[in-house]
């Protein structure tokens, strides 16, 4: 072959006579799809937001969806349809006719509320000290928190116990005055302990982020610290108060573990809304439905909390986070 048959050729190669279809025709669909994505990316990007976001659901609402099958199923039937086959909300009335449902609700409702309120308090005083201000030993109290947050909680409960049933003294070097085992002070004070290392993380970044200046001005006009934390640092730290004070409602409400065993004998005054949910289990017999639908009833106002109030919550947590 001559050189110039040989360039002929080549010239016909790459003057896009041969753009490749026939090799597409070959490929299979996976590979067309694969090289459709590679040349269009944001195809890739929306089957991948699909798909994450199908997974994201099923697997959060499909526990909802089949507690709502269980408490719509007749008492003592063990196969569950995917699909009920009758709607009868009776289950959900005899929740509050059986056993004093409303109360539990309650009991949990009135913990959250607490120490929300006391760590809020403590947490701004503890975030404002450790974000404005410049002292002695204040990396390793902030180490000392972060050891704390890790905790695991379940260890101390023997000397909690211990301490509230007035049988050690505290710290070994006073007795309680009166005795706290049974009563909602048992259940405050632990969680308001494990709850509280968090609340000051989220305000210390944001107390810190606050320009000084607006301080000072407060402060010139005869402003107290304590006072232009309550009237101009807390204001201008919103999004981080909010966020602390829902993710310590959130914990607290959904505790069990502090709030069943510290309640002692008064389980039935004092006994958290899990304890509610279990109270359809005896011995001998178990009201899957009753347990079903209590459980739905009580996740209300963790949802109602959750729907209008997640903003805030992203919000205040990319905010500190990113904020300089």
């Amino acid at each position: 072959m001559s050189i110039d048959a040989r360039n002929h050729e080549d010239a016909e190669t790459f003057d896009g006579s041969d753009d490749g279809s026939d090799d597409d025709e070959n490929k299979s669909p996976v590979q067309r799809w694969a090289d459709d994505w590679i040349r269009n990316p944001e195809k890739a990007y929306a089957v991948m937001l699909v798909f994450l976001g199908g997974v994201l659901l099923t697997t959060s609402l499909f526990p909802l969806y089949w507690l709502f099958n269980v408490a719509m199923a007749p008492p003592g039937q063990t196969d569950i349809p995917i699909v009920p086959a009758t709607i009868d909300l009776s289950a959900f009335v005899q929740v509050f006719v059986q056993v004093p449902f409303a109360r539990f609700m309650f009991n949990s409702l009135f913990y959250a509320f607490t120490v929300t309120l006391f760590v809020l308090l403590i947490g701004s005083l503890a975030g404002y000290a450790f974000g404005r201000l410049e002292f002695r030993g204040k990396t390793p109290l902030l180490f000392s928190l972060l050891v704390l947050s890790f905790f695991p909680p379940a260890t101390l409960f023997i000397p909690l116990f211990r301490a509230f049933n007035q049988q050690v003294p505290m710290l070994g070097l006073f007795t309680l005055p009166v005795e706290l085992y049974g009563t909602p002070g048992a259940v405050i004070t632990p969680l308001s302990a494990f709850t509280m290392p968090l609340a000051i993380f989220i305000l210390t970044t944001f107390y810190g982020q606050i320009p000084d200046g607006l301080e000072d001005a407060a402060r010139v006009e005869g402003t107290t610290r304590i006072g232009a934390l309550f009237r101009v640092i807390m204001p201008l730290s919103a999004p981080g108060v909010a966020t602390a004070g829902i993710l310590t409602f959130i914990t607290v409400y959904t505790e069990f573990f502090f709030s069943f065993l510290m309640t002692g004998n008064s389980a039935a005054e004092w006994a958290p809304v899990v304890d509610g949910v279990i109270a359809f289990q005896t011995q001998y017999t178990v009201r899957y439905d009753l347990q079903a639908a209590a459980s739905l009833i009580a996740i209300v106002p963790v949802a109602i909390l959750v729907v209008v109030a997640q903003d805030k919550i992203i919000s205040g947590l990319t905010q500190g986070a990113l904020k300089e």
